[in-house]
Parts: structure tokens; sequence; C-alpha cells
């Protein structure tokens, strides 16, 4: 059985910081002109990385970032469900997305999300975008199942053993993401890696040698890339 797991953020939709902006904001009773994010550590990192990260760059002492988080949490939920008409007009699905997904279950691949993202906040934009159908979301790692980004491919790897009653092999298992972290990660598990330029360089993303780098999600170059990768000739 061949799995993909999804990056969300930069990989199938555009990403927007606006969310965990107006979350922080609401959490630290900062105005959202205050919140200042740091210049790495944003994309392709955990929300609640991201959150302390930018809690305390924004003036707030360490240890009332840190309590923030269950608060945090909470808020990002009503922000996004507040925000789902604002959502779905600013952030629709890259060119090809849905295609893309609907074409790799055709073939026959499981699919699934490794994201940053907390689950309530994923499911919201994958929902308004349209992506959902095709992705088995009881498999995924997400945000709020560890800090960590690279604990997440082992969140992925016991709910697909508890899900399909197998052991998720890493030869057969490949991340489709964006970002220099989402190649990090991968190695880190020793599953496959492809990433879209979305908006990384091609320069910059080859310069951390994943298998493979597309200019865009098109269907028919996603489902070459891994039926390569997971059942090499």
């Amino acid at each position: 059985m061949n799995l993909v797991a999804w990056d969300l953020d930069g990989t199938l939709i555009p990403a927007d910081l606006r969310w965990l902006r107006r979350a922080i904001s609401r959490t630290y009773e900062l105005a959202e002109s205050a919140v200042v994010f740091p210049e790495a550590k944003v994309h392709g990192y955990t929300d609640d990385s991201i959150v302390v990260d930018t809690a305390i760059r924004s003036g707030v002492e360490r240890g009332a970032a840190e309590a923030g988080i269950p608060q945090f949490h909470q808020l990002l939920s009503q922000v996004m469900a507040d925000g789902r008409d604002e959502l779905a007009r600013d952030q629709p699905p890259y060119p090809g997305a849905q295609e893309t997904i609907r074409s790799l279950h055709d073939a026959g691949f499981i699919q699934t999300v490794l994201t940053g993202n907390l689950r309530s906040a994923a499911e919201i934009k994958l929902t308004v975008a349209g992506l959902d159908d095709g992705l088995d979301l009881r498999i995924g790692g997400f945000g709020s199942d560890a800090r960590d980004r690279f604990d997440l491919p082992a969140v992925v790897e016991q709910r697909f053993s508890a899900v399909y009653g197998r052991r998720l092999r890493p030869s057969s298992t490949v991340i489709i993401g964006d970002a220099v972290n989402d190649i990090a990660c991968a190695r880190h598990a020793g599953f496959h890696v492809i990433v879209v330029a979305h908006r990384v360089t091609r320069e910059e993303l080859a310069h951390h040698q994943p298998d493979a780098i597309l200019d865009s999600l098109n269907a028919q170059q996603v489902v070459a890339a891994v039926t390569e990768l997971t059942n090499p000739t």
C-alpha cells in the first residue's frame, strides 16, 4: 500500500498568515499590527512553534507565550470558522490541486496530510477548498499532534497501522510539500519527497536534494513522479 502525505499551506493552497496573526493578536491581547513573525521558522513549521516564536518576537515573555497555547487553539478555530467566506475568496486551491488528488486516488494511492496546521484549521481549509475528498484524515499528522514537525511522520505511521492493519513502509511513502523543512522532515523519516516550486525557487529547493521538483500541480506529472518513486523499475 503506497501513501502520499500532503503538506497544505504553500502546496495545496496559497499560504496566508492572516489567520495566525488574528488568533495570536486575540490570544495575547496585541494589536494585529504589533504581531511580528520571525524571519525564519515560519514556512514548514507547526503552528504552535510559530505562535510561541512570534509571541516572543512581539514582546511577550516566554512563559506567557507558552501559557497562551491552549487559548490560541480555541481562538484559531473560531477565527477560521468566522473567516470561511474570506478563506474561499482569497485562498482558493492551487491550479491542478483537485485534479491531482483525484488522479492519485484513481491510481490507487492512499492520501492524507502531514501539515503544521492544527487539525481544526486544516479541516476547515481543506473543506472550503474542496480538497477533502480523496484524503484519509484519520491517518494524518497535524500540528496539534506535536510541536516538532519531525515528530509527525511517526504519528502518520502509527495511525496508518491502526487503520489499515499493516506497517507503513517508508519506501512506499511520499511527502509532497513546498518548503525546505518539508524535505528535511521527509528525509528524517526515510520517506521520499517531492516539492512544488510555488514559493521557493527551484535552485534553493534543489540545494536540499528532494527526489523531484515540480513547477506546478500537474496531475499527470505528479502521478508519474509518485509512481516512479514508490514502484521503481
